[in-house]
């Protein structure tokens, strides 16, 4: 605990910083303005007093006119100077939200790296390759057993193709003999006739 309330961040003091910056330059366009106005009215009064014949009046409002000058030329220099430092509490602001957001990445890392068990993955990566071998084994077999049915309905196939050939073949004969076979019985019988009849 502090004397004078809690600690500001790092933040809230850049941003105070920022705000102080912004405030003293709005103070200084006034001023610049204020002086801007009255350079117009020495000048107005430079040349009344001239045409007056006054040149002693007037000599002594040209030095106020060299002087307001120079301080309208100083705050210029001066609004410069601030705008720098402002980029650069800008510039630090960014750095300040880059070392926050790393922050908060490096902790998450942390937390994933004490979180990750190595033995553990090593072992379910072991297991995954395992299995991956025995699904990839059962699949060769099963493409093999594929593989062989389809080249025993192939065979299959052709067997009975052939022996269908084959079967016409001998229906074919078959049917000649059919159709032979009562021709050669009644040759047979007239044969027997005619030997019998001798």
């Amino acid at each position: 605990m502090f004397l004078f309330g809690k600690q500001k961040t790092p933040k809230e003091v850049l941003r105070e910083n920022q705000r102080n910056l912004n405030k003293s330059m709005r103070e200084i366009d006034r001023e610049r303005v204020a002086l801007q106005n009255q350079e117009k009215k020495i000048i107005l009064d430079i040349k009344k007093m001239a045409k007056q014949g006054q040149m002693n009046s007037a000599k002594i409002m040209a030095k106020d006119l060299v002087r307001t000058r120079y301080h309208i030329q100083k705050f210029y220099e001066m609004k410069t100077q601030l705008q720098a430092v402002s980029l650069r509490i800008q510039t630090l602001q960014s750095t300040q939200a880059m070392a926050e957001a790393m922050k908060g990445v490096t902790k998450a890392m942390i937390t994933m790296n004490r979180q990750m068990n190595l033995p553990q993955f090593t072992k379910i990566m072991m297991e995954f390759e395992q299995q991956s071998d025995k699904m990839d084994m059962k699949e060769e077999m099963m493409n093999d057993t594929m593989d062989q049915v389809m080249e025993q309905d192939g065979e299959e196939e052709q067997s009975q193709e052939i022996l269908n050939q084959v079967l016409d073949e001998i229906g074919i004969d078959l049917a000649s003999q059919l159709v032979d076979a009562p021709t050669t019985v009644g040759t047979s019988v007239a044969s027997k006739h005619q030997v019998n009849s001798g």
